[in-house]
């Protein structure tokens, strides 16, 4: 094509963002917004509530929330079967409507048992809406912008969880603990709505891909490169842990910090990984997924070594000075956000895009197992290997990140995208 046909538009400030196009988008991405407000209004709340407001003990009330989701865990495959039958906007649909029913009976939960099937409902609800969650994106968007949407669903849900938060935090503060019964109320209803506007979506599936697939390339292929995919995103499920489970015991009783550094290091979090993912995603992260998540592993490996330094003797660590260990903290947490952008729209592309059927109900929902796994053994893994030595959690996640290095080369598709050179 000739420079005189050259119809390139100029470019605008969504195109710097490295936004993708949002017209025509407006229920889908205020469903993704209220969801995600939703979790970060109570999620992190229902230990409190159970306790403070219902008097039960805290262990007891622990164990109930583990068996509550460890029986949940095995819906992500219900969530396929079901996504394949139905497609995945109903299966999302039917996710917030059960999460809506399991925060609406927190407030006839009393007993421990009764915690328990509260909790099988809201997580079985969030499994559901994970598993079909990125099929769906593969319905309403194009496939030249699906990274971007990877990237720009990631920010709304930093958006969400933060402003949830931070109502909660307000709310708690004005009123005391028993705003927490209007805030169930007010949770399950976000639900609602967010079932509502995700139900008046219209979808269409996505036009295979057109190549041809290759003699060599056996079925049994397919499913041994998506279980190593599964296996790779492992450290990435567990670096998400790390926020809401490690950082807060380790600044506090390793380092001596006072509780909020916990809460300061996941604003910069949030601040980051909202403001920076779609702009990163467009114009910085490497074009092929497999080596964006090579490169964002790397630098999580390097997170978790700065997490460490202040444990280390030296001048970072806690005999050195509080300055010291923060600024090993501010600098960690950098990285581990640089991180967490490259890595999770790379990975969810990789998940629906692999194999040929990546998309599907049985691909999705052993991918979201590998999510629902890892956040059920988080707590303990971490708070166990922090018992042994404050170093052991982040040599052990830097580890698995740079197994992940050298094994995400092999996050190809076969035969895919290659030329032949014409004679």
């Amino acid at each position: 094509m000739s420079a005189a046909t050259d119809t390139r538009r100029p470019r605008t400030a969504a195109d710097r963002l490295g936004l993708p196009v949002l017209r025509g988008h407006g229920l889908f991405i205020t469903g993704n917004l209220i969801d995600s407000l939703g979790n970060g209004m109570l999620l992190p709340l229902g230990l409190l509530y159970f306790t403070d407001v219902q008097g039960l003990p805290p262990t007891q009330v622990g164990a109930a929330m583990t068996v509550g989701q460890a029986i949940a865990l095995p819906v992500t495959f219900l969530a396929g079967r079901l996504m394949d039958r139905v497609g995945p906007k109903r299966v999302v649909v039917w996710a917030n409507l059960l999460s809506a029913a399991g925060f609406a009976l927190f407030l006839l939960a009393r007993e421990p048992w009764h915690i328990a099937g509260v909790y099988v409902l809201v997580q079985a609800g969030i499994n559901m809406y994970f598993t079909a969650q990125r099929t769906l994106i593969t319905h309403v968007t194009r496939v030249e912008e699906r990274r971007s949407w990877f990237a720009f669903t990631g920010s709304l849900r930093n958006i969400g969880l933060a402003a949830g938060a931070a109502a909660a935090a307000g709310a708690l503060t004005v009123f005391g603990n028993g705003s927490l019964r209007w805030m169930i109320a007010a949770d399950a209803a976000t639900y609602l709505l967010a079932a509502a506007c995700f139900a008046a979506l219209a979808t269409t599936p996505p036009e295979p891909d057109g190549t041809p697939p290759s003699a060599l390339v056996t079925r049994s292929d397919h499913t041994r490169r998506y279980l190593l995919l599964v296996a790779v995103n492992l450290p990435y499920v567990l670096a998400q842990a790390v926020l809401a489970v490690l950082v807060a015991l380790y600044t506090t009783r390793a380092l001596g910090l006072p509780a909020s550094a916990a809460s300061l290091l996941f604003v910069i979090n949030t601040v980051i990984v909202s403001a920076c993912s779609t702009a990163v995603t467009a114009h910085l992260a490497p074009k092929v997924p497999r080596r964006a998540v090579a490169a964002g592993y790397l630098i999580m490996a390097f997170g978790m070594w700065a997490f460490a330094l202040p444990s280390l003797p030296g001048p970072a660590s806690p005999s050195g000075g509080a300055s010291a260990a923060w600024s090993a903290l501010v600098v960690a947490i950098v990285l581990f956000s640089v991180a967490e952008i490259l890595l999770g729209p790379a990975l969810s592309e990789l998940s629906v895009s692999l194999t040929p059927h990546a998309a599907g109900g049985f691909t999705q929902g052993l991918y979201q197992f590998s999510w629902a796994i890892g956040m059920v053994a988080a707590p303990a893994l971490f708070t166990l290997l922090l018992e042994a030595g404050p170093l052991l959690p982040w040599g052990v996640e830097a580890a698995a990140c740079l197994i992940a290095v050298l094994a995400a080369p092999a996050l190809k598709a076969p035969n895919r995208h290659r030329r032949r050179n014409p004679r």
